[in-house]
Parts: structure tokens; C-alpha cells; sequence
């Protein structure tokens, strides 16, 4: 078996470490894997919705909305976005999702800096909420 390179430690300020098999290309947007140790926060789905129920107007924006409720859950546990290893997002509709993937990127950083957890994007045919166009569950650990 290969070895593993990796990117980010704890020597460099961050939290956990990606894993990046050598022979492999360089995945954009997500990390392959992510070594973590420490105390773990589940967050449940968020969607796109504030905290006075009212939804964002579009993918983006709620793709958006969601993850800046995943961040003020993890406040709750003194933690931040640069703490998730992993996110699932789950879609309505895939092509809606990789319609505008550069305002998405920009987006993203705008929570989540230029922190890439590991990340599926699983396309399913409803969500419970029905104005929802995605909703994303994350998991940080805090070292």
C-alpha cells in the first residue's frame, strides 16, 4: 500500500491533517481523507433557512445560510469550520448544484475559508422541508 502524503498538522497551526495519496491528483474543493483526534461534534442537517425560518433566496444562498448555521452550532462547542473533517451535502438537484460552481466556491469560502474537509454530494429526490434546495450535516473534532 501507498503511503500517504499530507497537508496540514498541528506544527502549522491546523487542527487536523489531510490525507493525499502521492499517486493522485489533487482534489479541488474536498479533501480525500482527514486524520483527527480529539473530542467529536456531530452537527445535524441545516439548511438554508435563518434563524426566523425564512429561506435564502436560491442554491447559493442557501448552500450558503446552511453553512453559516453548521458554524454558530459549532460555536456552541467552541469550535469553528476549520474543525469539520467531514460534510455531507445532500441536493435536490445535482445540475442546480453544479450550475454556478464559481459563485459557489466563493461562497463556501466565505464561511469556510480555505478549509476543504472530507465532502459527499449525494443528489436525493425530497427533502422535509420543501422549499430546502440542500441540506448538510458536518462533523468537527476538536483537538
Amino acid at each position: 500500500m501507498a503511503e500517504s502524503s499530507t497537508r496540514g498538522s498541528p506544527d502549522d497551526g491546523a487542527p487536523h491533517t489531510v490525507l493525499q495519496p502521492p499517486d493522485w491528483p489533487q482534489p479541488r474543493g474536498f479533501a480525500n481523507g482527514i486524520r483527527a483526534r480529539g473530542e467529536m461534534v456531530f452537527v445535524g442537517g441545516m439548511i438554508g433557512q435563518d434563524k426566523q425560518g425564512r429561506f435564502a433566496a436560491g442554491f447559493v444562498a442557501q448552500m450558503k445560510q446552511a453553512l453559516e448555521n453548521i458554524a454558530a452550532v459549532l460555536a456552541q462547542a467552541g469550535a469553528s469550520p476549520r474543525h469539520i473533517v467531514r460534510l455531507t451535502w445532500y441536493v435536490r438537484d445535482m445540475d442546480e448544484y453544479l450550475a454556478d460552481l464559481p459563485a459557489l466556491g466563493a461562497a463556501y469560502r466565505e464561511v469556510m475559508g480555505r478549509h476543504f474537509p472530507a465532502m459527499a454530494v449525494v443528489e436525493v429526490s425530497r427533502l422535509v422541508e420543501p422549499e430546502a434546495r440542500l441540506e448538510i450535516e458536518a462533523t468537527a473534532v476538536l483537538p
